[in-house]
């Protein structure tokens, strides 16, 4: 078994967002990886105006999926979520998608398709540079409430820049309707709100609530552990 971890949005270095629950899997002696997401600037390209979206997101994710044979789960987190829709599609290594306080498109959606119409409250857009991030002041407080001193302090610097163009383009494929799906709900997420979570969770086959906040498996990695080994 592998897992392919698939970050959320204006982040970077996936593999130090999960890093906490990988280490728990290769203990079991299940391998991870976590593919760098271009819109994040995470492939040496800078974000913004022009520069990678959706598209090469999806591209980049794919690679990694079509490059072993294992039977492979792959985790979107947020964001990821809209990634993984068209990336795992028609994948034949992938056995299961795990989505964790995230987005399960239908094919034609995009990621303002879940929005209220305006950036929420704990994001900067920049119009001019044609980017958005998560504002740092409201990190901690509004994503890593339950985690330990030492993950607040690091987080900051995994921040990232990310191309708004990924908010608007339409996901190709809906993997989720072609793969058993679980949807982790994080019930005291203050960045999705739960009640949005349980509404996007109807579109999975099985549901897991989880009393963590938006990044479950930095706070309470034994418990993301354990599901993906059920998985």
């Amino acid at each position: 078994m592998r897992v392919v971890f698939v970050h959320g949005a204006c982040v970077r270095d996936g593999s130090w967002w999960w890093h906490r629950t990988a280490e728990l899997l290769q203990e079991r002696g299940v391998s991870s990886v976590a593919p760098a997401l271009p819109s994040c600037g995470e492939a040496g390209l800078p974000g913004g105006v022009g520069g990678p979206g959706l598209p090469e997101d999806v591209a980049a994710v794919r690679q990694v999926l079509q490059a072993g044979d294992e039977p492979t789960v792959v985790v979107g987190h947020s964001y990821g979520g809209i990634v993984t829709a068209e990336a795992a599609a028609g994948v034949g290594a992938v056995r299961h998608l795990l989505l964790v306080s995230s987005y399960l498109p239908e094919v034609g959606q995009s990621l303002s398709d879940f929005g209220d119409g305006g950036p929420a409250p704990f994001l900067d857009v920049d119009p001019d540079a044609g980017t958005f991030g998560v504002r740092p002041e409201l990190l901690v407080d509004t994503f890593l409430q339950d985690c330990d001193p030492e993950i607040r302090a690091q987080a900051a610097a995994h921040l990232a820049r990310q191309s708004v163009r990924v908010t608007g383009q339409p996901v190709g494929a809906a993997a989720w309707q072609q793969l058993p799906s679980t949807y982790l709900v994080c019930a005291q997420d203050r960045g999705t709100p739960p009640r949005l979570q349980r509404e996007f969770a109807r579109r999975a086959d099985s549901v897991v609530e989880l009393e963590a906040g938006h990044h479950p498996f930095l706070s309470q990695p034994e418990a993301v552990r354990d599901l993906l080994l059920s998985l």
